[in-house]
């Protein structure tokens, strides 16, 4: 199981770094796999959040996130959309910033730096939004449950999320951004901010509300062809299974892409702290985005999620305080270590909390997770 879900993780592996040591030297063999870490490590959390998307998929779509979605990882949010930073920055073609990023790579990072308010206004704003709307709703399983409950009764309230994430908008627009950090000090970036920030908001909205209409219409499928199997049973006739399904599923999997795509900023912005070079940038970043994919795809297989009920809470945790980070960044820098130990010091938590509960529930009936058992232990956290 380890070596079929991981295999393309391991060869792309062995072949990129071979490649930086055989191109570049043991320089580049080194900032590669500095780079690689650093992107599992900061993207572990969205491989948590990804599986709870991917178990609702079939195998088919499973293997196109790991096919196509991959190439819209590595290709999109780690070579690409530097450039297009940089393209759009300097008012230059997509040649030109190529060419910009192999021959002036401290002009290169400079715009980087520069658009950075509006990278860190949108993918904070996208990621506050997936957070908010996890924290508000009301769930059987509770794991921080002081703290969940009052916030569930909350969300009863239409569009609470929504106006509390336009308030921590416009907080920012009016702390961090008067005084954002660039490549030639700090500026007044307010208004980019709330531009970029918005563009976050009805970016989530409209893909998460399009993918939330498909998933619906998934589950009444499923039950429409549940009902017309059993009246063909009864009927001794065979029916095949046709309809929704795959419109829904491609609309969860473009959630998927633009929930990486927001995951994938920090670790973007963050690798320019270890390298100018977009190239050993691609392939690091590349490298840890197979890795992420590929635990995506491990643990809805092995139902970890069923079996350790509090990792997808930790995960969301982690997102929230992703997105807060994202927007502190705007005028202070914070070192992607640190950002990245805060994801997995909560995934972490919740993991350990998890299997503490897991042993309760075993001592007070005799029965593991997999029973299907929704009573809610304290997790001590």
């Amino acid at each position: 199981m380890v070596l079929k879900t991981f295999g393309w993780s391991f060869a792309v592996t062995a072949l990129g770094l071979a490649f930086a040591a055989w191109q570049w030297g043991w320089e580049a063999f080194g900032v590669v796999l500095i780079l690689s870490i650093l992107e599992i490590s900061l993207s572990f959390d969205n491989a948590v959040v990804n599986a709870g998307i991917l178990k609702k998929m079939n195998a088919f779509w499973q293997k196109i996130f790991l096919t196509i979605g991959i190439l819209i990882a590595v290709f999109g949010m780690r070579l690409v959309f530097p450039v297009a930073i940089v393209a759009i920055s300097a008012k230059v073609g997509p040649i030109e910033a190529i060419q910009l990023a192999m021959d002036e790579p401290g002009q290169y990072e400079a715009l980087v730096t520069d658009a950075h308010p509006a990278i860190a206004a949108f993918g904070g704003m996208f990621l506050l939004m997936i957070f908010l709307d996890f924290i508000f709703e009301d769930r059987d399983i509770k794991w921080l449950g002081w703290l969940e409950r009052p916030l569930a009764k909350l969300g009863k309230v239409d569009m609470l999320s929504v106006c509390i994430a336009l308030i921590v908008l416009l907080g920012t627009a009016m702390t961090f951004a008067t005084h954002a950090h660039t490549s030639t000090g700090y500026q007044d970036k307010s208004a980019t901010v709330l531009l970029a920030g918005v563009a976050g908001l009805i970016t989530y909205l409209v893909v998460g509300g399009l993918s939330s209409h498909f998933e619906n219409k998934i589950e009444e499928e499923e039950e429409h062809e549940h009902e017309e199997e059993e009246k063909a049973k009864a009927e001794g006739k065979e029916i095949s299974a046709v309809g929704l399904a795959g419109k829904a599923a491609f609309f969860l999997f473009l959630y998927l892409e633009v929930l990486d795509a927001s995951f994938s900023f920090d670790g973007v912005i963050g690798a320019f702290a270890i390298t100018n070079h977009i190239f050993w940038m691609a392939l690091g970043l590349g490298i840890g985005a197979m890795y992420v994919r590929s635990l995506t795809v491990y643990l809805v297989r092995q139902g970890t999620l069923d079996d350790y009920v509090y990792l997808e809470h930790g995960a969301h945790y982690a997102i929230g305080a992703l997105a807060v980070i994202l927007l502190i960044t705007i005028e202070h820098q914070i070192s992607e270590f640190i950002t990245g130990l805060v994801g997995v010091f909560l995934i972490a938590a919740s993991f350990w909390s998890s299997i503490r509960r897991n042993k309760a529930l075993a001592a007070a009936g005799g029965e593991g997770p997999a029973s299907g058992d929704k009573t809610e232990v304290q997790s001590g956290v």
